[in-house]
């Protein structure tokens, strides 16, 4: 009998320093739904962008929407998937202010959960996915990013999480690119570079009559990760 040979590692290529890297936009996320009506008027009523409703005329039907800003869109529909309607978890849906978009789900009749964050400790018999064991009601304390959250499911139980995301860490975003999803994004971004750009004039004493480079860094810094300016 030949002797076990050892398993062999697979092995990384690391691309060279000088190479341009490809672009991979991730675009779907194929949801797993017993009624594709339902779902569809579920996605609809909350302001999602439908982008396609196509059937073969027999069995085959696929739907997109797009949550708004949002670059990655979901499908669902028929013959689609073989997983268990509803197994979808953990899906995330990043906003600026999550007690607004709390608020918006709540006036269009969708439950959601009261806003809580993470008490660091993954086990318990909350949800078992990230984020949601052993939730503490309330916002995070210090209102940081990515620490603040709350839940929904549509009608099959696939589950979405709200995450409050105002500045991402170094990064995270290509810090020669600056963008914003829409107007109410930019808007809420705006209103943080004031409140951080009157606490600047309070320091300086005076008005600060550069006020727009300043606002403009202090965005830019926010969305990269990189240093606020003072």
């Amino acid at each position: 009998m030949a002797e076990a040979q050892p398993a062999k590692e697979a092995s990384i290529t690391k691309p060279s320093a000088t190479a341009a890297p490809l672009d991979m936009k991730f675009e779907i996320v194929i949801l797993p739904v017993s009624d594709a009506e339902r779902a569809k008027q579920f996605y609809a009523n909350l302001g999602w962008r439908l982008d396609a409703d196509y059937d073969d005329g027999k069995t085959f039907r696929v739907i997109q929407f797009t949550p708004p800003g949002s670059s990655c869109s979901i499908i669902f529909g028929k013959d689609l998937t073989a997983a268990a309607p509803g197994s979808a978890q953990g899906l995330y849906l990043i906003v600026s202010d999550i007690e607004a978009a709390r608020k918006k789900l709540l006036d269009l009749g969708v439950h959601v959960s009261e806003t809580f964050h993470s008490a660091g400790v993954y086990t318990g018999t909350d949800e078992p996915y990230l984020f949601g064991r052993q939730r503490v009601a309330g916002p995070d304390p210090n209102h940081g990013s990515y620490r603040s959250f709350a839940s929904f499911k549509d009608p099959d139980g696939n589950g979405w999480f709200f995450q409050e995301i105002t500045a991402r860490l170094a990064g995270r975003i290509d810090s020669a690119t600056t963008n914003f999803a829409s107007a109410s994004d930019l808007a809420n971004a705006m209103r943080r570079a004031e409140a951080a750009h009157g606490e600047h004039e309070k320091r300086l004493g005076s008005r600060d009559d550069n006020w727009p480079d300043w606002y403009a860094a202090y965005m830019i810094a926010e969305q990269s990760g990189a240093e606020l300016p003072k």
